[in-house]
């Protein structure tokens, strides 16, 4: 079962129907993925993955912000999470780096999403692969993810 796969049998178990797209050229960065959809980087929400104590810690931000993981982060998770190789990307969430859905992780994640994205109509996440992307509003991704909003941009 390659990771598109895995993610909608995912989302099959929550209820969530997915309108995902597919795009042979990649939508690896979000910047590609703006370029595939034709739309805004902004509008991408990228799922960037952190060691923390516990879980992985999964940060759905804006794909033009970067994360503040020395200040922001590290006050709101009340220490400062380490970076994440591919191995423990993919051990901790069943997913590729360049694929991490913002939801629908194979163990358990703790989910930030930043607040940046709350200002758009529909954003863009990952569909379990670097080749599939879907469309969902702010609101819902922040539903159905389990989310805490916060404030992590730099």
């Amino acid at each position: 079962m390659d990771g598109h796969e895995l993610w909608l049998s995912k989302c099959l178990e929550m209820g969530f129907s997915s309108d995902a797209r597919m795009y042979e050229e990649g939508t690896r960065t979000s910047r590609d993925a703006a370029e595939q959809l034709g739309c805004e980087v902004s509008h991408i929400a990228k799922s960037i993955v952190f060691i923390g104590k516990e879980c992985a810690v999964v940060v759905i931000t804006s794909g033009s912000n970067r994360v503040d993981r020395k200040g922001k982060l590290k006050r709101i998770l009340g220490y400062k999470p380490g970076m994440a190789d591919p191995g423990y990307v993919e051990e901790s969430t069943g997913y590729r780096v360049g694929g991490v859905p913002p939801f629908g992780h194979t163990k358990v994640t703790q989910v930030l999403m930043d607040e940046d994205l709350m200002q758009y109509d529909t954003i863009w996440g990952a569909g379990g692969t670097a080749q599939t992307v879907f469309p969902i509003s702010p609101k819902a991704l922040l539903e159905i993810s389990g989310a805490t909003l916060v404030d992590v941009k730099q």
